[in-house]
């Protein structure tokens, strides 16, 4: 269909003498070096992270070079919940032969229920 305005070259110069009417010839040079220099400086920084993101990827695989593979918990459905203990409950000692053994001294318990 249509191409792009940028292809043809006189799109670009048209977009050149706009540039020189809004700004003037005094102040398109110090434009473009100072466009020039931020550039260079982007890719400057874009090199920065890619070598720290490359770094930090080598220390990420030496650390987990020297630990070892952590297994995941095991799911909630296994997980039984703890029993709690039995209440101790006093066991009388033996009568020692000859003796009789003594009556407790507290009435036996019986079961409730709690209705």
């Amino acid at each position: 269909m249509f191409a792009s305005g940028l292809e043809r070259p006189s799109v670009w110069a048209i977009i050149a003498i706009a540039a020189l009417v809004l700004f003037g010839y005094k102040k398109l040079p110090e434009m473009s070096r100072s466009v020039g220099k931020s550039l260079r400086i982007f890719k400057t920084e874009m090199k920065g992270l890619n070598s720290d993101d490359a770094a930090r990827n080598a220390a990420e695989a030496k650390a987990t070079e020297a630990q070892p593979p952590v297994t995941p918990p095991a799911p909630a459905a296994d997980i039984q919940a703890p029993v709690p203990p039995a209440p101790a409950t006093p066991t009388p000692a033996p009568p020692a032969t000859g003796q009789v053994p003594q009556a407790s001294a507290e009435p036996p318990t019986t079961p409730t229920q709690n209705s």
